[in-house]
């Protein structure tokens, strides 16, 4: 694990070498570390649950990506309620996220918004930022907890909240604009999202360890709930009445999600 840790640093600071990342590095790097996550996160494997979700996360993104990223969306069996994403197309949700919704654009909002940091490139400009010298270390303790928890070493958190760093109110306002605007495009009704917000602090007074690993990653307060409302209240009436909210297909998946196995059992903190 820590010869893993090492290369990774070693290819940041490669990378960090430049001033700016490119699109190509970005989509390298985010393969590597995706390949990472992919082994020590426990990824649903059914193949209608995958399909599901990489349409309709390819539904989201094809139509908003002018880099035309090769996009990737990942279950990650947890029920804990989080999402994250990867530079260069890869985007993760939980289960709980999934089982949670009443209706499918409720999470067609969270991909929205996690393919809105890709797009935004929120982490890659986190990365430039990073003096040349100190990006490897700052870009492990992002992407692992080796720097705040030493007992777990490099071991990615189930949850996803060790991902990468708390994201600036501004980089969240940024997404949230740009899901709304990204689903839509797709089609998808974008009430789904402040809905989302209000389910999750709904449930942040009833079962707070459920959502912690949300609130960690996911600055929230009410008024993230007041924004989205006041952008989606700009788009045309006509073009909101013709917008999808719900689909059979939708709910086929969501069944499928819920009758798998109970997730593992997280390490214990």
């Amino acid at each position: 694990m820590s010869r893993r840790f090492a290369a990774s640093a070693g290819m940041a600071l490669a990378l960090a070498a430049c001033a700016t990342i490119s699109t190509q590095q970005e989509v390298q790097m985010g393969a590597q570390y995706a390949a990472e996550i992919n082994k020590q996160l426990p990824i649903i494997q059914d193949p209608e649950i995958n399909r599901y979700v990489n349409m309709l996360g390819d539904s989201i993104a094809r139509l908003s990506d002018d880099r035309n990223l090769d996009w990737h969306f990942y279950v990650v069996d947890s029920r804990e309620v989080n999402a994250f994403a990867v530079p260069g197309g890869y985007v993760y949700v939980n289960r709980g996220i999934i089982e949670r919704a009443d209706k499918m654009d409720q999470v067609a909002g969270v991909l929205g918004h996690e393919i809105g940091h890709v797009i935004r490139r929120h982490s890659v400009k986190l990365m430039e930022k990073e003096q040349a010298a100190n990006v490897g270390v700052a870009l492990g303790c992002i992407l692992t907890k080796v720097c705040t928890n030493p007992a777990t070493g490099a071991a990615i958190n189930v949850a996803g909240s060790a991902v990468f760093a708390k994201f600036s109110r501004q980089d969240e306002q940024e997404a949230d604009e740009s899901g709304v605007t990204f689903v839509t495009r797709a089609g998808i009704d974008p009430h789904g999202i402040p809905e989302m917000f209000q389910k999750l602090l709904d449930e942040r007074k009833t079962q707070p360890t459920l959502v912690d690993a949300w609130f960690a990653t996911h600055p929230l307060e009410e008024s993230r709930i007041a924004d989205t409302q006041a952008m989606i209240a700009k788009i045309d009436p006509l073009v909101l009445q013709s917008l999808t909210q719900d689909t059979k297909n939708f709910h086929q998946f969501q069944d499928r999600v819920r009758a798998l196995p109970p997730p593992p059992t997280p390490p214990s903190k």
